[in-house]
């Protein structure tokens, strides 16, 4: 049997009777007590959040007091922290409070109109993401919108939140009546590219080296989504005539 010599006494005690607490504290032996665990508190923020995004338009978030107060700044948060990283969100740095404030104000208001639409992205209470399009303002133009910006947390990539944003978005298109909807991306944007595609749209044109950043060179990806369907030939489109 094992035995284990402790104290100045030299007191014999068992392994078995070391393991009893009473015995153990009799003999003079110190029982060291497990330490309590560490508890990283973001971590378990992050396991505690929901898996799936929810999408909220402009009337949800503005049905929710909270969430429609602190919006502007949350979404701040999230733009100044992707330009800041190299995103291609049009701005070369950090756009100010203010400025996505006002941003943001006029797409809401414009939504209310029915010429934009405004999408929202939470996981929990926390923004994640946003997304708006925007009817052009020529009267030529009128029919058509362009999808302006679609903007992830970078904590939050790989769940799908893009994805969630630009259907919901194509659809707010769809349902407002939209015939064709256009974006532009940064030509080294693949992911955002390859999203694009696999939700319908298509590139009809390029600008070879159009973006500066800095001394970096980029081209500037137009894509489009055509709505209106049926035979392009039934449409009045005046390429040129001749006499």
């Amino acid at each position: 049997m094992d035995q284990e010599t402790t104290g100045t006494a030299a007191e014999t005690v068992t392994a078995a009777e070391r393991a009893d607490p009473v015995i153990a504290e009799r003999a003079g032996l110190v029982i060291d007590e497990p330490a309590a665990p560490v508890i990283d508190e973001r971590a378990e923020l992050v396991l505690a959040e929901p898996t799936t995004p929810v999408i909220l338009d402009a009337l949800e978030l503005a049905a929710d007091p909270e969430r429609a107060a602190r919006f502007a700044a949350a979404a701040h948060r999230i733009l100044a922290e992707l330009v800041a990283g190299g995103a291609a969100l049009g701005w070369v740095a950090p756009p100010a409070p203010e400025e996505v404030a006002g941003l943001l104000e006029g797409v809401v208001a414009a939504a209310g109109a029915g010429d934009a639409g405004l999408r929202a992205a939470y996981l929990g209470r926390r923004l994640v993401g946003l997304g708006y399009w925007q009817r052009y303002a020529r009267p030529t133009h009128r029919p058509h919108a362009d999808l302006e910006k679609i903007a992830v947390d970078a904590a939050a990539h790989g769940r799908g939140v893009g994805r969630a944003l630009t259907t919901a978005l194509i659809e707010d298109a769809r349902t407002a009546g939209i015939e064709v909807l256009t974006l532009d991306a940064r030509g080294d944007n693949t992911r955002a590219l390859r999203l694009y595609t696999a939700l319908g749209f298509t590139e009809y044109g390029r600008l070879p080296d159009f973006v500066a950043v800095g001394e970096r060179r980029y081209d500037k990806v137009f894509c489009m989504l055509d709505f209106r369907g049926g035979p392009r030939l039934a449409r009045s489109r005046v390429r040129g005539s001749r006499r």
